[in-house]
């Protein structure tokens, strides 16, 4: 774990305020999806997870096929495809199209995709204004900061710090009641609807039999961003290609509940071209542009590109343990929680943060709540073994490697691994093993004392499980 990593989780941890907001959020977000997808409500549940992982596998193994189906028919409606190897293509393309149109504002819906690209940061760095229009990105892009959760990016801050940004980047009266603070939002964010020359969203799925992008949404900014402007452009990620409209209609059913808990979205769009001849509203324009950013190195490897199924929801966030402490800050990159876990290290390699595989408890919430049943806790460790054979030998501790040789052959001996139970519990004192960190050097080693430091070593049972089976 690199030292960077290592401070912002202890930041986090000792931060009661922020810890008690995480965890109330993330609460609520996961009791609402437990109640929507109850065998009372959605008896069918885990069958639709299991069709939705059949739809993504089959898609991103026949990847190829269906971006060039989706392309043939954005075209057919009259838009135009663009594929980008990564961030600097992609504002190179948004650079180039906004100077020859003379567009000078930007408004974007929500976009994890053009998070991950640092897209805003680029544009702005031309001269352009590039505005978030969601309403958390809103005041995120205000205090300068990263989306802190994949669904609900300002999760970490309260109405009160909210007042605070908007007093000191808008320059209003300190205002802490919610529905005049989203007033001011609309009311600002209404005037730069009216003047943007391009909107730029976000999909959540890429339809190939139709040309479709579909952008699911709550508040309706997206369906603002992607109609008011003479020009539309969609930015997505390869993998959210699927085959046909008609499996847009499983992924709807699980998307909302299990980012929100909601039945259904508010807004669900299905855009596909610029505006037709007769259509009062609508872009004269539209672009979608395609990204790789990393995604095709994953491909080849079968066990891993599940990764690739992901759908964005971010239940896995709120029902992770690391996570629902030490918050999406603490994460190195903008994907955090146990899919950022599993899909940094592979964009962007092990080596880009070696600890990140290693940020989870393997408990295995993630893997249950996952809509489309990709098997994070599987893939985790996987990862963990590229790290372990990345770093030297320099740097790999000897004393660990020869305990975890020793554990391994114990464990693969049932009888001595009995016989050392029965020593250990014996010659333990009583307590909850606090005596353990005061045991002097050398007896009190270095990676038995780190691993004490954040949890307790519980006072051995009267019986072991063996004897209470035998005992049955």
């Amino acid at each position: 774990m690199s030292a960077e990593f290592d401070r912002k989780i202890h930041t986090t941890l000792a931060d009661a305020n922020l810890q008690l907001a995480i965890y109330t959020a993330t609460g609520r977000l996961k009791e609402k999806r437990v109640e929507s997808v109850s065998d009372s409500v959605l008896p069918d549940y885990q069958e639709l997870r299991t069709q939705a992982n059949a739809i993504k596998k089959h898609a991103i193994e026949n990847l190829d096929h269906y971006l060039e189906e989706f392309e043939r028919n954005v075209e057919a409606h009259g838009g135009k495809v663009v594929y980008c190897k990564d961030g600097t293509e992609v504002a190179d393309f948004v650079l180039a199209l906004a100077k020859e149109r003379r567009a000078q504002l930007i408004v974007k819906s929500k976009s994890m995709t053009t998070e991950e690209i640092d897209l805003n940061e680029r544009l702005e760095h031309h001269g352009l204004e590039s505005v978030e229009t969601d309403l958390g990105e809103y005041i995120l892009q205000l205090a300068h900061e990263r989306p802190y959760h994949i669904v609900a990016p300002a999760l970490h801050k309260t109405r009160y710090d909210v007042a605070e940004i908007f007093t000191r980047r808008l320059k209003i009266p300190n205002e802490i009641v919610i529905e005049k603070q989203t007033a001011i939002a609309r009311g600002v964010l209404r005037e730069k609807f009216l003047a943007a020359d391009i909107g730029i969203s976000g999909a959540n799925f890429l339809v190939a039999d139709s040309g479709a992008v579909v952008i699911v949404e709550n508040e309706g900014n997206a369906r603002l961003t992607t109609s008011a402007p003479k020009i539309h452009i969609a930015i997505a990620g390869i993998e959210k290609v699927i085959p046909r409209a008609q499996d847009v209609v499983t992924f709807l059913k699980l998307l909302a509940r299990s980012a929100t808990g909601q039945l259904l979205s508010v807004y669900t769009s299905f855009l596909s071209g610029p505006r037709r001849p007769g259509e009062i509203d609508g872009p004269d324009e539209f672009y979608v542009v395609l990204l790789d950013n990393g995604r095709t190195k994953l491909l080849p490897d079968r066990s891993k590109r599940e990764s690739l199924y992901c759908i964005r929801c971010g239940a896995c966030l709120n029902t992770c343990p690391v996570y629902r402490k030490i918050g999406g800050h603490s994460f190195p990159w903008v994907y955090s929680g146990p899919i950022g876990a599993i899909i940094t290290p592979q964009f962007m390699g092990v080596a880009h943060e070696p600890g990140l595989p290693f940020a989870s408890s393997l408990c295995g919430a993630c893997g249950e709540v996952c809509p489309v049943k990709i098997d994070i806790p599987k893939i985790l460790l996987e990862l963990r073994s590229e790290v372990k054979k990345s770093e030297t030998r320099e740097k790999q501790n000897r004393l660990e490697k020869l305990a975890f040789r020793a554990f391994a052959w114990l464990m693969t001996h049932p009888r001595l691994y009995e016989m050392a139970g029965r020593i250990a519990a014996a010659m333990a004192p009583p307590g909850d093993g606090a005596w353990i960190r005061s045991v002097p050097a050398p007896l009190n080693v270095a990676p038995v004392k780190a691993w004490l430091s954040q949890r307790d070593l519980p006072p051995p049972p009267a019986r072991s499980f063996r004897q209470l089976w035998r005992e049955r």
